[in-house]
C-alpha cells in the first residue's frame, strides 16, 4: 500500500498493482493537472523526487509550490539552468557544485573571475533555456559509469566528488538538453514554474572551502515562482544595502579601510572610536564595580612556547600570525589570538587557597586572528579587534552557578543595547568522529554539555545543539546574530573548561590542604567591539540610542549673532558630560537642521531671539520632532537622565 497526501489534504491510497510506479505516474493517475502545481513529494521529513519510486507502505505528502521547501527545488534547478548557461559561453569552465540556499543559489566554476557583463550575458542565455523548456531527466547510473560520463566531459571535480561518494551508495545524474550534472536532486520536471530569477553577484571562493585547494569564480543568484516575488525580494535586497554597516558606517565617518593597510584592519574615525570608547568605558566599569571582576593587561604576542603548553600550537596554529620560523629562529613568537593563557600565568604568580575562588580575570584584549581574505567584511570579519574578554578560575562546586552569572551579564549587556531579541543561543557541542580535534576524554566532554543543557533548561532559555562548534578544551554556548544580509555571526560566548587547568599545572589549595584543580570559564560580556558596533549600526540604521552617539546634541543658532549664546548652551552641557557641537556656519537653519537629520544627531537645540531673551532652547529631536521650548537646565536634566538610564527612545518622526 502506498498513500499520497495531496496539498489540499485529500489522501490517495495505491495497492500492490502500483508498485514500481514513480510518483509522476501516481499523480498523474489522480490528475495531470497536479503536476502543474507541485514540485517534490515529502517522506519522513526529506524532500524526494517526483521521478521517484517510493517504496511499499510509503506516506508520502506532495509538496506544493506555495510551501517554503518548493523554493529550495525551484531554485536547485535555476543552478542547473546557471551552469548549462556557463558551459553554453564559456565552454571551457568547470563545474564543481553548485546547491540552492535560504534565499537563492550558488554554483562555482574553475575559470577566470566573471564580470558584470559576462552575469548579463548568462542571465540571457538562461532565459533562453528556460523559454525553450527543456526536458529535465534523472538517471540512476553504476559508479564506473558516471566516472566515464565526467571523464568524456572533462569535468575533473565530479570526478573528485564521484570518489567521494560511499561504496553502494545511489548514484544519480541530470540532463537538460546537451548539459549533464552529477546531483542527488530533486529538480523541477520542466523549467516553466521559473517566472523570476536574477543573478546578483559574483565572488571566488575555494574548491572544498579550503584555501589550499583551486580559486574558483562563484556566481550568486536567486529565483522564484512569480516575478513578484522576485521584484519584492529584489526591493528587500535594496533596502538592507543601504543600512548594510559597510555604507552607513563609512557615510557617517565611524570607519573605513584602506588597501595599503590591509584587508580586515579597518581604521576607526573619530565618531565610530567615540562609540567604542563609550561601549569600553561602561562594560569595564560593569565588570569591575558591579560583577566582581579584577583586570589584567598582558602582551599582544607571546613565544611559540606558551601556545604549545596550551595546545593552540597543534590546534589553531593555522589561525594565527607567526613571527619567526622554527627551524631557523632561536625563538619563534606570535600574535595573540587569545587572552587565556596569558591570564593562567597571572592565576599562577601567586598561590591560592579555595577561599580565594573564584577569581574572575577581565580584560580589554586586543587580539589577532589571520582569517581569510574571501571571509573579510567590514567591521564583522577582521584580522584584529577588540573583545571584553575575561577568564574566571573557580572551584568545581562553583562552576554552575558562575556560568549562569556570566550568561545572566550577558542578557544584562544584550538589553541595554537593546538587542536582547535578535539573538539565537546555540550549544556547541564537540564531535566525537573528529577526535583529534579535541583533548580530554569522552567522560568529560558529555559530562558537562549535559551540565551546559540543564542550565540553559533551567534558565528556560531556548537554544539548538551544534555537532562540532566547540573549541578543542571545551564545549560552549555561543549568542549568535544575523547580519543583514542572514549571515549569522557569534557575538558573545561563554566556554566551560574543565581540562586546560591541568595543561598549566594550575591548582588551588582545599581545606584539607590538598591540591586541587580549578575549572575555568571563558567568556565575554559584550563580544568584539567591532562587530558590536558593526551590529549596533544595523540594528538601529545609523540612530543609536543617545548614550551611544558620538554626536549627542548639535546646537543651532538662527544666525551668527546668536552664536554667543550657542556657545554658552554647549559649555553647559559639556560641563554635565553630553556630547555636544555648535554650528555656527553662515547657513539657513533649514539647511542645518537637515544635516543634522543625516548625520543622525539625536537632538538639535534652535537658538534665536526669544531663545536668548528667555534663557531656554527649542528642541527638535529624531523622536518626536518639535518637543517645544524649554528651560536649559530642564533640558540638561532630560538628556542627561536618558543617557545615565541609557533609554532607547523609539524613533517616531520622518526624517
Amino acid at each position: 500500500m502506498i498513500k499520497i497526501a495531496l496539498p489540499q489534504g485529500a489522501v490517495h491510497e495505491f495497492g500492490a498493482e502500483n508498485l514500481g510506479k514513480s510518483f509522476i505516474e501516481l499523480v498523474s493517475s489522480i490528475d495531470p493537472k497536479i503536476l502543474n502545481t507541485v514540485v517534490a513529494a515529502r517522506v519522513d521529513g526529506a524532500i524526494i523526487d517526483l521521478r521517484d519510486i517510493p517504496a511499499d507502505g510509503c506516506e508520502a505528502q506532495l509538496v506544493s509550490i506555495e510551501e517554503k521547501d518548493a523554493l529550495q527545488v525551484l531554485r536547485h534547478t535555476a543552478t542547473h539552468i546557471m551552469a548549462e548557461a556557463v558551459k553554453h559561453l564559456f565552454p571551457d569552465a568547470k563545474v564543481t557544485i553548485g546547491p540552492a540556499t535560504e534565499n537563492g543559489f550558488f554554483y562555482d566554476f574553475d575559470c577566470p573571475p566573471f564580470t558584470k557583463e559576462n552575469l548579463d550575458a548568462i542571465e540571457k542565455e538562461m532565459k533562453k533555456i528556460i523559454k525553450s523548456n527543456p526536458r529535465i531527466e534523472r538517471k540512476v547510473i553504476s559508479r564506473e559509469e558516471a566516472i566515464e560520463l565526467m571523464k568524456q566531459k572533462g569535468e575533473p571535480y565530479k570526478l573528485e566528488l564521484i570518489d567521494a561518494i560511499p561504496e553502494g551508495e545511489r548514484i544519480t545524474i541530470y540532463t537538460q538538453d546537451d548539459f549533464v550534472d552529477l546531483c542527488m536532486g530533486p529538480h523541477l520536471l520542466n523549467t516553466r514554474l521559473i517566472k523570476g530569477f536574477k543573478l546578483l553577484s559574483t565572488s571566488t571562493a575555494y574548491w572544498r572551502a579550503d584555501k589550499n585547494n583551486a580559486s574558483l569564480s562563484r556566481i550568486y543568484g536567486t529565483a522564484f515562482f512569480s516575478k513578484e516575488e522576485l521584484e519584492a525580494y529584489l526591493a528587500h535586497l535594496e533596502h538592507i544595502k543601504n543600512i548594510d554597516h559597510n555604507k552607513i558606517g563609512r557615510e557617517m565617518e565611524l570607519f573605513t579601510t584602506v588597501d595599503v593597510i590591509g584587508q580586515g584592519l579597518p581604521l576607526l574615525m573619530p565618531k565610530g572610536a567615540k562609540i567604542v570608547q563609550t561601549l569600553q568605558r561602561w562594560i569595564e566599569d560593569l565588570e569591575d564595580n558591579e560583577w566582581g571582576y579584577i583586570r589584567t593587561k598582558t602582551p599582544l604576542m607571546a613565544k611559540s612556547d606558551l601556545y604549545k603548553i596550551s595546545g593552540h600550537w597543534d590546534h589553531y596554529k593555522e589561525g594565527m600570525f607567526v613571527l619567526g620560523d622554527e627551524e631557523n629562529d632561536k625563538e619563534v613568537f606570535a600574535l595573540r589570538p587569545m587572552t587565556c593563557p596569558f591570564q593562567y600565568y597571572v592565576y599562577k604568580a601567586t598561590h591560592h587557597s579555595y577561599r580565594d575562588l573564584p577569581l574572575r580575570y577581565s580584560e580589554t584584549s586586543t587580539l589577532f586572528r589571520n582569517e581569510d581574505s574571501g571571509e573579510m567584511h567590514g567591521l564583522t570579519r577582521v584580522r584584529q579587534f577588540t573583545i571584553s574578554e575575561g577568564h574566571l578560575i573557580v572551584r568545581p562546586d562553583q562552576m554552575v552557578e558562575e556560568f549562569k552569572n556570566c550568561l545572566a551579564l550577558a542578557k544584562h549587556v544584550m538589553e541595554a543595547l537593546g538587542l536582547q531579541n535578535d539573538v539565537t543561543y546555540v550549544l556547541a557541542k564537540w564531535d566525537p568522529e573528529n577526535r583529534k580535534k579535541y583533548i580530554g576524554e569522552a567522560e568529560v566532554w558529555e559530562e558537562t554539555q549535559e551540565h551546559i543543557r540543564q542550565m540553559l533548561n533551567e534558565l528556560e532559555i531556548p537554544f539548538v545543539e551544534e555537532t562540532g562548534g566547540a573549541a578543542f578544551y571545551g564545549p560552549k554556548v555561543d549568542i549568535n546574530a544575523k547580519n543583514v544580509y542572514g549571515k549569522e555571526d557569534t557575538m558573545i560566548t561563554v566556554q566551560w573548561d574543565a581540562l586546560l587547568a591541568a595543561q598549566f599545572d594550575m591548582y588551588y589549595v582545599d581545606q584539607n590542604g590538598e591540591k586541587v584543580r580549578p575549572y575555568i570559564i571563558h567568556r565575554t560580556s559584550m563580544g568584539c567591539y567591532e562587530r558590536t558596533l558593526a551590529w549596533l549600526i544595523e540594528k538601529y540604521e545609523g540612530k543609536f540610542p543617545t548614550w551611544l552617539c558620538p554626536e549627542q546634541v548639535r546646537v543651532l543658532p538662527i544666525s551668527e549673532k546668536y552664536g554667543d549664546y550657542a556657545y554658552e548652551v554647549a559649555a553647559e552641557l559639556k560641563r554635565n558630560g553630553v556630547l555636544v557641537h555648535v554650528d555656527n556656519r553662515s547657513e539657513k537653519i533649514g539647511y542645518k537642521i537637515r544635516d543634522a537629520r543625516n548625520n543622525r544627531v539625536p537632538y538639535m537645540l534652535v537658538l534665536g531671539q526669544q531663545e536668548e531673551e528667555t534663557r531656554t532652547v527649542a528642541v527638535r529631536s529624531r523622536f518626536a520632532g518639535d518637543e517645544g521650548v524649554k528651560p536649559i537646565a530642564d533640558f540638561v536634566a532630560q538628556i542627561c537622565e536618558e543617557i545615565r538610564t541609557k533609554q532607547i527612545r523609539k524613533v517616531e518622526v520622518s526624517e
